[in-house]
């Protein structure tokens, strides 16, 4: 399976949009500080991910959610957590 995945910064009110096969491990990666482009970020938390079966489709929604319309999805998904964390 490969993973689509939104973190949110509890540091910086930013969010970080990557992908990967594995989840768990990644996440962990992200939060020790051993990824170099969120270091000064963390920690994380996971606000939201998706699954596909292929890694294509994955890398693909990955590049959507990094447009534009991409950032608008996910405020509009998460539209009542980001009002609750405010």
């Amino acid at each position: 399976m490969h993973y689509t995945y939104v973190l949110k910064s509890k540091k910086r009110w930013q969010f970080y949009i990557g992908y990967c096969e594995d989840f768990e491990k990644r996440l962990k990666s992200h939060n020790d500080g051993r990824v170099p482009s969120t270091r000064f970020r963390k920690p994380f938390d996971l606000v939201y991910y998706e699954v596909s079966f292929n890694k294509e489709d994955a890398i693909k929604r990955e590049k959507y959610l990094k447009t534009t319309y991409g950032h608008r999805y996910i405020r509009n998904r998460l539209r009542h957590y980001l009002e609750q964390s405010s």
